[in-house]
């Protein structure tokens, strides 16, 4: 089936230096609801990635949606070397016996320039694959020192896998995040958690928008 994709205007937080670029959403859902989230930071920064999976896994809880930090599923171990799509099959497995629902998965894919990124999200349409396909391919993150060097600007993709029971366990949303000289991590870390918990809102995936008057606010 043919999927849809779209992009948005760049959204941005007051003077933030976190973009919203792209964004996709699977056009055959129109709202997704999950109980319990697997959150994954994929980056070697092992400091910003506790500080990035602790925080959104706040966010989430304040909203009464249990998450759990990658952190406190996957060991060193596991992710000093490259696993195989076996292992990750038995992870996801675990994950589903465990009452996941959903994986939230973040990584730092580097830096490229602007017309790379639209030519390459402009393929997401296609894209068949599930969030084993996904660690796959970027597990070098974790452990390859040249996977990427530093830039001024990085491109950073968040995406929300299903994995519920008896369902395919497919890409519902992905969103493509552009974060410029990032040197306050903590900062930067905020405004990014800020940024995706607004797009899921906006999109009515896992989040829901509350109705507000536009003068009281209430």
């Amino acid at each position: 089936m043919k999927k849809l994709w779209f992009i948005t205007a760049i959204l941005t937080l007051g003077c933030s230096s976190v973009s919203l670029i792209e964004s996709w959403k699977n056009p055959d859902i129109v709202a997704f609801d999950a109980y319990q989230v697997l959150i994954v930071g994929m980056t070697q920064n092992q400091d910003a990635r506790d500080r990035f999976e602790s925080k959104l896994t706040k966010e989430f809880e304040k909203r009464g949606v249990e998450a759990m930090r990658s952190l406190d599923i996957f060991d060193i171990a596991f992710t000093d070397s490259r696993k195989s799509e076996e292992e990750l099959d038995k992870v996801e497995e675990s994950l589903l016996a465990k009452g996941f629902d959903a994986i939230l998965f973040t990584k730092v894919t580097g830096s490229e320039n602007r017309r790379g990124l639209v030519d390459k999200v402009s393929e997401w349409d296609k894209y068949q694959g599930r969030f084993t396909d996904d660690y796959l391919e970027h597990q070098g993150i974790y452990y390859d020192e040249g996977y990427y060097e530093e830039f001024t600007v990085y491109h950073a993709e968040t995406s929300l896998y299903c994995i519920c029971a008896g369902k395919e366990r497919a890409l519902i949303w992905r969103g493509s995040i552009e974060v410029s000289d990032p040197k306050n991590i903590e900062k930067t870390i905020d405004e990014y958690v800020k940024l995706v918990v607004l797009s899921l809102e906006e999109q009515d995936l896992i989040f829901k928008k509350e109705d507000k008057d536009e003068v009281t606010g209430l």
